[in-house]
């Protein structure tokens, strides 16, 4: 009796534990589904993530978002897009929004002709976005950084003009969640906040 329990654990044991590619034994995470606040809360931590904004910052972003006149889940995507670093993203001047927030910090970016290095900057409409006239002295940086970019064929959103010539960028119109290609459930954020 008491070698058939043991079997039987031991055959347990051997279902939750798999081998790895290296021969090695790898527990098995027990396959939970997520409560409601669960999705909620990855929903936010990916927006987040996704535009390297910190938590304060997007509480203040959601809480503009939901005093706007509209739907609180779009009107925050449509500040989110509007920050200054994915705008220089989207204008196709970095390859990434974490490389955009540098530039901007380091004061490469101009709008309207004056150096901004507050990455969290919200563009309006007809602003110019610029790399700034120092920043277009250092070939290396211009080549490596902006051009590496601007020769890639990535389509510019709907409300941003590009003059890649001049290395220039004009606001057209405010973003539309419709401007904003991810999938992204901006409800299930307002769900959590409205708690």
């Amino acid at each position: 009796m008491e070698k058939n329990r043991e079997i039987a654990n031991r055959d347990e044991t051997q279902e939750r534990t798999t081998r790895s590619e290296s021969g090695k034994r790898e527990q098995k995470a027990p396959s939970k589904k997520l409560s409601e606040y669960g999705l909620q809360l990855k929903e936010k931590q990916q927006v987040k993530k996704m535009y390297g904004v910190l938590e304060k910052q997007f509480i203040r972003f959601f809480y503009k978002a939901a005093k706007a006149e509209g739907s609180a889940g779009e009107n925050l995507l449509s500040l989110l897009e509007r920050r200054l670093d994915n705008v220089v993203f989207r204008l196709k001047f970095a390859t990434s929004r974490s490389q955009a927030r540098q530039m901007v910090v380091h004061g490469h970016i101009f709008v309207n002709g004056k150096k901004v290095t507050s990455p969290s900057y919200l563009v309006s409409i007809n602003d110019v976005i610029s790399l700034s006239p120092k920043s277009l002295e250092h070939e290396n940086f211009v080549k490596q950084v902006v051009d590496k970019r601007l020769n890639i064929g990535i389509k510019v959103p709907d409300w941003l003009e590009l003059n890649k010539k001049d290395y220039k960028g004009n606001i057209i119109r405010l973003p539309i969640r419709t401007d904003i290609q991810s999938p992204i459930e901006e409800h299930l954020i307002v769900e959590l906040y409205s708690k």
